[in-house]
């Protein structure tokens, strides 16, 4: 019984930590201010001395002003990371405003390293994530104004204006720096090109087909 119970809170241990690992390390400081410009290479950025630290590197200002969405996808995603707020290092956190032209879209993609949280500010835009192998169900929902939907990590999720104006919504993720992994970009722009062989067949479309993606990107 004894050795049941210590493979048991031997398991347990190993769970909480491949848990703990599954987000942005925790401060051991007060902060850590990104130095972009440091010549070490860590796992996150170096911090810059603290006695040089000003009020500045915790101040990002222009997340009012409207994104410009006059592309192929009709919206434009305003980040907020530690490459735009050093401040925000170790700190686990960051944001986003997306900004929806009429039926304008944020593409199916993914956070590799953030849970999002997402507020509507304005408009209605459905939304939805996949999840994984092999159910690959769809869960989806329309958003009014001061609705709030969450899209868990790594899963593939999108956001759709569906009102004859502008939309706004406000993102909030788990990680200084999530990632983020536009799909079609990724599979059809990809430098170099994956073959057109092999997506043919995962597609199952004609090579043709997939030239023809593969040349818009």
């Amino acid at each position: 019984m004894a050795s049941k119970n210590l493979l048991f809170l031997g398991l347990l241990l190993a769970l909480s930590r491949s848990l703990a690992l599954a987000s942005d390390s925790s401060p051991l400081q007060d902060f850590c201010v990104a130095n972009p410009n440091a010549q070490v290479l860590v796992n996150g950025l170096p911090c810059k001395d603290p006695k040089q630290v000003q009020a500045s590197d915790f101040f990002f200002t222009g997340l009012n002003m409207a994104g410009n969405t006059s592309n192929q996808v009709g919206s434009r995603v305003t980040p907020v990371t530690v490459a735009q707020l050093p401040g925000l290092n170790t700190l686990g956190i960051s944001l986003a405003r997306i900004d929806f032209a009429p039926s304008g879209i944020n593409p199916p993609h993914t956070h590799p390293r953030a849970t999002e949280i997402l507020t509507v500010l304005e408009g209605s835009l459905e939304v939805g994530f996949v999840s994984s192998n092999p159910d690959n169900r769809l869960i989806t929902k329309v958003l009014n104004k001061g609705d709030v939907f969450v899209f868990p990590i790594g899963l593939i999720h999108f956001q759709r204006n569906v009102a004859k104006y502008n939309a706004i919504a406000i993102a909030a993720l788990s990680s200084q720096n999530p990632g983020v992994i536009t799909i079609a970009n990724a599979v059809f722009g990809s430098k170099p090109d994956i073959s057109s062989d092999i997506l043919a067949k995962a597609f199952q479309v004609d090579k043709n087909v997939i030239s023809q993606i593969q040349a818009k990107f």
